[in-house]
């Protein structure tokens, strides 16, 4: 195969992967702008609403609603962080940022639980009759329409780029459908002579709050303390390997992500009788393969002979879990 024939390959793989880099910087920023907007509008309706009614389950939502406005100022400067090149101090990148982006989005949303939780518990000891529910429902339906909406686009941007803190900004904007749908049957209720149902609604929401907040910070913890991909993805990456007829083998596969990028790193076993030369060029059509199925991705290869026994870290011996 000649030189140049050999090379094309991971060049058209490069341009790939750095043409998709790019549509997925701009679609996270995108999405990082439609939250913080629509978190922005939902907070004037939603203090509005509360002004008028005195719900306690609207101001729930009023907290969450700033809270997501805080989160997604959060989120603006982490995805752009996050989307920054590699540098002398950073040789990694800076994908990390959208990690601890989604760990201090999981405070936000804890302390807002625990706070709407004792405002609960003190309506619940000391009721008060809601003044006007209408406007409350129509704010509730306003802010249902709009987060569905966002969800929806919110998930395309984190299946075109599996970006974390997009996805822990979209898991709580799926919360706060429930809650939304939920402070709509407590205002009816209460309306028809039930207000104790509107501190126990708002009791149940925070509950729902902290639950959502431990999956965001725990996804987050797992990229900061580099978590290996899962088994299937391993296994993946592995048949892609394999698939190329020169391999004969390959061992201590180690993978992580970090924002958008993964990165992965293995020992490739080649036939011991061939030159440095073409174990490079195997390698470097291996690296095509697997950046051609993984574009977004950090391939690191060492090249080995087939059949040399080595001494094998013990925590490769066994597939994560």
């Amino acid at each position: 195969m000649p030189p140049t024939q050999q090379t094309a390959e991971p060049t058209a793989a490069h341009e790939a992967a750095a043409s998709k880099a790019s549509n997925q910087g701009r679609l996270m920023r995108l999405a990082t702008y439609a939250s913080a907007s629509v978190a922005f509008v939902l907070i004037i309706a939603k203090l509005v609403a509360w002004m008028w009614s005195d719900s306690i389950t609207l101001l729930a939502t009023l907290i969450d609603s700033c809270l997501d406005a805080a989160a997604s100022l959060i989120t603006i400067y982490a995805v752009h962080h996050a989307l920054q090149p590699a540098d002398k101090e950073h040789r990694f990148g800076h994908g990390k940022a959208e990690a601890l982006a989604g760990l201090g989005q999981s405070t936000f949303i804890a302390g807002s639980a625990m706070f709407l939780m004792l405002e609960s518990v003190n309506r619940l000891l000391h009721p008060k009759d809601l003044h006007v529910v209408d406007i409350g429902i129509y704010v509730m339906i306003l802010s249902i329409v709009l987060t569905t909406f966002l969800i929806v686009f919110q998930n395309y941007v984190v299946k075109q780029t599996g970006s974390t803190a997009i996805k822990a900004d979209s898991l709580h904007y799926k919360t706060d459908l429930l809650v939304n749908a939920g402070v709509i049957v407590a205002l009816l209720l209460a309306g028809y002579g039930w207000p104790g149902v509107d501190p126990l609604f708002a009791m149940a929401i925070a509950v729902y709050i902290l639950h959502s907040a431990w999956e965001i910070a725990e996804t987050s913890i797992h990229e900061l303390m580099d978590k290996e991909l899962s088994v299937d993805e391993r296994a993946d990456i592995k048949a892609i390997i394999f698939s190329h007829p020169k391999v004969k083998g390959m061992h201590d596969l180690r993978t992580r992500k970090s924002g958008t990028t993964y990165f992965i790193q293995f020992h490739l076993e080649l036939d011991p009788k061939l030159n440095l030369l073409e174990a490079h060029n195997i390698s470097d059509e291996v690296e095509a393969l697997v950046t051609q199925a993984w574009p977004d991705s950090e391939v690191i290869i060492h090249e080995d002979p087939h059949g040399l026994k080595e001494p094998m870290p013990e925590f490769n011996t066994k597939e994560p879990q």
